[in-house]
């Protein structure tokens, strides 16, 4: 069963630092191995404290199952994902090709999902991803708990739609 979306059509933006357009579409089959490997080195490089030899690309998949994706590409280069379990208004997953962070690329997918949410946002950030929590602020998450994961405390943060 495919959630609904309020929208299918993509948004754009323009890059802080290239100026170059920024496009968020709907994720493709064909994006699949970029997104599978994008997801393994992302996660190393935002959790180096994590013990990673058992990640793989296939995990991906797993973490992805039944959400909707949205696609951040640059120049025909796809360049972040973001995915979401619509039904719950929750963001699952959102990570930026670690040589593309800083450009807006991040900051456009996020508001497209949030566009998206039909009530209150949430997702959980590792406390430890002291750079992810920051961002997530800066754009309107609050935080309203704290739990833990296999991987460590997290925070668990709130959008409240306007």
């Amino acid at each position: 069963m495919t959630p609904t979306v309020k929208s299918l059509k993509p948004t754009t933006g323009i890059s802080s630092i290239t100026a170059d357009p920024l496009i968020v579409r709907p994720w493709q089959e064909s994006d699949r191995p970029f997104l599978r490997t994008l997801f393994l080195q992302a996660r190393r490089e935002a959790w180096p404290w994590l013990d990673d030899t058992d990640w793989q690309l296939e995990d991906f998949d797993a973490a992805t199952l039944d959400e909707q994706i949205w696609v951040a590409v640059q120049n025909g280069h796809r360049v972040g994902f973001a995915s979401v379990w619509s039904n719950d208004n929750f963001l699952h997953n959102l990570f930026v090709d670690p040589q593309y962070q800083g450009v807006g690329a991040g900051s456009l997918l996020l508001e497209h999902v949030q566009q998206q949410f039909s009530s209150t946002g949430s997702l959980k950030c590792l406390v430890r991803n002291e750079r992810a929590v920051g961002f997530y602020q800066r754009h309107g998450w609050h935080i309203e708990a704290t739990g833990d994961s296999p991987e460590g405390e997290y925070y668990l943060m709130h959008y409240r739609l306007r």
